[in-house]
């Protein structure tokens, strides 16, 4: 029987996603999870690999098990065995052929950041803290409108881990601000390593005046991430939502 899960956690205690060696990951967690729940091991495929400390609301990802466990059953069940800060929010059954990972439409992610010179206790982790001068938001808005589309994105990858085709197409890219936070929404089927958080640095050098759109043209046109801004930290980012034609979005 296969099932889906929609998972959200906090990543501060966790490598990654990914399971690793010598690391605990939230992969690792879960499936040992599901393990004392089915009573063998439990291999799951996840939706988007997540960095160290970075956070997530709406993860997804599947797996095939041999027994028939009810959907709420299992969700209770496996949440029984996990820690506090991973969370399975609903469980369901999928097609055979469904994969959490090349199933995805797309996939949206969120960047929390907070403009003040006293952050709130309760943000601390969740957010990043933007000390420093404050975002000009007409120029922030125009950064974003700039990158949406189609680009060559090799500028927005960790350093050494760009693929040969570094080419994606964002659907995406829009600032909502509620008051001194500012919420940085991102969409698109897929992404390269880091690349969100590092829009992000690209957005607040244009939205601090310390370069200018004609730069961040340039660096969509192909440029080396020696060029580009700094990597944000990974607090302020969440795996908010996947999109799928054949279920409910979870």
């Amino acid at each position: 029987m296969k099932y889906a899960v929609k998972v959200s956690y906090i990543g501060r205690n966790y490598s990654g996603w990914q399971i690793q060696p010598d690391a605990v990951s939230v992969q690792e967690v879960i499936e040992s999870s599901l393990a004392k729940v089915a009573g063998s091991h439990v291999r799951i495929t996840g939706a988007g690999r997540t960095d160290k400390g970075v956070n997530a609301w709406g993860q997804v990802a599947s797996f095939s098990m041999d027994k028939d466990i009810a959907p709420e059953k299992l969700r209770l069940a496996v949440n029984f065995y996990l820690p506090e800060d991973i969370r399975v929010m609903r469980a369901w059954h999928v097609p055979e052929d469904f994969s959490a990972r090349y199933s995805a439409v797309s996939r949206e992610y969120k960047y929390f950041v907070y403009h003040g010179r006293v952050c709130p206790p309760v943000m601390s982790g969740f957010v990043w803290w933007r000390k420093g001068r404050a975002w000009d938001m007409n120029l922030a808005r125009e950064a974003c409108n700039m990158i949406q589309g189609r680009h060559n994105f090799r500028a927005f990858c960790r350093a050494g881990e760009c693929p040969d085709d570094p080419f994606r197409t964002i659907d995406s890219l829009r600032i909502r601000n509620h008051g001194r936070l500012s919420v940085i929404s991102v969409k698109a089927q897929s992404f390269l390593t880091n690349m969100v958080r590092i829009i992000v640095g690209n957005v607040d050098m244009v939205a601090t005046g310390k370069r200018g759109l004609a730069w961040l043209e340039g660096l969509l046109a192909g440029s080396e991430r020696t060029e580009s801004a700094m990597t944000v930290p990974a607090g302020g980012l969440w795996f908010w939502r996947v999109k799928y034609n054949e279920i409910p979005p979870a």
